[in-house]
């Protein structure tokens, strides 16, 4: 049992597995999970209806689990950020660099060997994806 926010054993053994420069992706419910992220990469579907759970929730469940060195994100059609970035912004720590990108810019990087994990989410807003890089545990 643990006494930790949390629980789900696949994302703990994807997140033991994962070192620094990996990199998590947190997906809404649009996303095309199985044809753009890397191969490899351990998917965890955690959309059980929509809405349910929603990347948010996810997004700030890990932001206390892990360090958190970059977040990328897809723009909008227009090139604009959704409005669901600036609570994503909220839940990160204020020195993490957020990038926006194109959205076939932003599966290319989701395609990286380096995505250990992709969370599908329950998440019913459009353009609700970020892609976290770890970084590193400092002594």
């Amino acid at each position: 049992m643990l006494k930790y926010n949390l629980l789900h054993p696949e994302i703990l053994e994807a997140l033991g597995g994962a070192g620094h420069g990996s990199k998590i992706l947190i997906a809404d419910g649009n996303y095309p999970f199985s044809t753009r992220a890397y191969p490899a990469a351990r998917r965890v579907y955690l959309n059980l209806a929509p809405g349910l759970v929603n990347a948010v929730e996810v997004l700030r469940v890990l932001v206390g689990a892990i360090p958190i060195e970059a977040a990328d994100i897809m723009l909008t059609a227009e090139g604009t950020e959704a409005p669901i970035i600036a609570e994503f912004r909220a839940l990160l720590p204020k020195d993490v660099p957020v990038r926006g990108h194109e959205r076939f810019a932003f599966y290319d990087l989701c395609r990286d060997p380096d995505t250990a994990l992709v969370i599908a989410t329950g998440e019913q807003r459009t353009y609700a994806n970020i892609l976290l890089t770890i970084g590193v545990v400092k002594p």
